[in-house]
């Protein structure tokens, strides 16, 4: 060694490493393929029967359905990513029909065109006005003559809205958006978050319409639609959980399923003292442990390694319960070829929050369904909200869940006759731009950092959708991986 330089750390063999994943979800698979393709010897243990969580294919009146997740965002490019390292890159299919409906007082009718997060950059355009009204358009003309003395300083997207343009565009064009898509009431959005640069827009603009408008053009003009569009894989997005786990088994992971992991604990004294996995009464060691599971599951398996994210130290995360309906049966004539929305309610004016209408969405499905089949899946639920299923039995759910179909896609639906329907219920964690989301993580894993070889990923932390999911893993693992290789321990 010369001139004072210090040595290049010298990697351990990862050979020599070895990681338990517990939890066979999206975000666990993504991790172990992560510490898997450099070397390290993974495991994956997964208490249910079946990989993938909520990524998942089930018959459903005769017809393989997606039952929560039936696509996924492509921005960012870290779910294309995963596809390309496991042989599906050229699957990947775009919707048939990306467009959006708002169900409301004013009927059914799709989102106006010229929005962001449904803020309308022209209040007076025919498509808005028919969800607001005169007087709401009146109203939101305001926003142009307000004076700009706080402009671009509005963190809640609700309030921000509200105050420029009112209620009606708040509760009618933006609020089914963020509860029928996302589970979270506008005012808990943060706008920085959920539409980068529009209140830097707004302070050049002067209004909220203009920096839509201003915000429209610059992600036209760099093809950001194109980008961010929603994506499918063709087969279904289970897909995706078959082709990790085809891909670990290359790399000789051990999935174990039927799994249940009981507790984790070090077996020695210091950082870099090995783990210990108990599952079935049995401990296995490893150097570092990924827990994939959701916020409960994950608190009680850290309750004596890391008490402090056991304990209300770290608040938990508002997750919404939902319950979605799949109905599968036969159109109305006529009905079979229609388009296939996604028709979001406004808050309060209908039962369910949204509908999805699968077979108008995808073309393989209406393939598989036949010429006079639909498939719809129907969600209750929302912020503040217990699902107006909760209560019913299966028959009635059904029956609730036919009623608000005919009423969100205007047809008669009286008299069909169902193939197969079928009931899941859901915790939603708060999505990426939720309020108070990107604290808690970080509260979370300043924690997680005093014990080194420990991560912890999934929805709850990283934010609802896969595309956040997988994005948060693999930054996750490759932290791992890194401080393993690098550092002796992880951290």
């Amino acid at each position: 060694m010369t001139g004072g330089a210090e040595a290049a750390p010298v990697p351990v063999d990862p050979a020599d490493r070895t990681v338990i994943v517990v939890g066979g979800g999206m975000a666990g698979l993504v991790a172990a393929l992560e510490c898997a393709k450099v070397g390290m010897q993974v495991t994956v243990l997964e208490r249910d029967a079946r990989l993938g969580g909520v990524v998942r294919r089930e018959e459903v009146g005769g017809v393989e359905v997606d039952l929560a997740a039936d696509g996924f965002a492509t921005r960012g490019g870290a779910v294309a990513a995963v596809l390309d390292e496991v042989g599906l890159g050229a699957e990947v299919i775009r919707p048939d029909h990306e467009g959006r409906w708002i169900a409301g007082p004013s009927g059914v009718a799709p989102l106006p065109a010229e929005t962001v997060l449904g803020i309308p950059a022209n209040a007076w355009a025919d498509d808005v006005r028919r969800h607001i009204g005169w007087s709401g358009a009146w109203r939101a003309y305001l926003d142009r003559l307000r004076p700009p003395l706080t402009i671009g300083q509005e963190q809640s997207l609700g309030r921000l809205v509200r105050t420029r343009m009112g209620d009606r565009v708040r509760d009618r064009l933006v609020a089914p958006l963020s509860v029928g898509g996302y589970a979270v009431d506008p005012d808990d959005v943060l706008v920085d978050v959920a539409a980068p640069g529009l209140n830097a827009a707004l302070t050049r603009t002067g209004s909220l319409a203009g920096a839509v408008a201003a915000l429209r053009a610059e992600r036209e003009g760099e093809g950001d639609r194109d980008r961010a569009g929603p994506a499918g894989l063709s087969g279904g997005m289970s897909r995706i959980i078959d082709g990790l786990t085809a891909r670990l088994a290359d790399f000789g992971v051990e999935v174990r399923t039927g799994a249940t992991v009981t507790g984790i604990r070090r077996t020695g004294v210091g950082a870099g003292a090995p783990w210990l996995v108990e599952a079935g009464g049995e401990g296995t060691g490893a150097d570092a442990v990924v827990i994939a599971v959701d916020e409960p599951a994950a608190r009680g398996l850290l309750a004596e390694a890391l008490p402090a994210v056991a304990s209300s130290a770290v608040d938990i995360a508002p997750t919404v319960p939902l319950e979605c309906v799949t109905l599968v049966f036969d159109a109305p004539d006529g009905a079979a070829g229609r388009p296939g929305p996604v028709v979001h309610t406004v808050p309060g004016a209908r039962r369910a929050s949204t509908l999805l209408h699968q077979t108008g969405r995808w073309e393989g499905l209406r393939a598989e369904v036949g010429s006079q089949g639909l498939v719809v899946r129907v969600t209750f639920g929302g912020p503040g909200d217990p699902p107006a299923t909760t209560d019913l039995d299966d028959a009635a759910a059904t029956a609730m869940a036919l009623a608000e179909a005919s009423a969100l896609l205007a047809l008669p639906l009286d008299g069909v006759r169902l193939r197969g329907t079928r009931r899941d219920r859901y915790d939603q964690p708060p999505p990426e731009s939720a309020r108070g989301r990107a604290e808690r993580t970080r509260r979370v894993r300043a924690v997680t950092a005093q014990a080194p070889g420990i991560a912890i990923v999934g929805a709850w932390l990283a934010g609802t959708g896969l595309a956040q999911v997988v994005e948060d893993a693999v930054a996750e693992a490759d932290a791992l991986r890194r401080g393993l290789l690098f550092g002796g321990v992880a951290g």
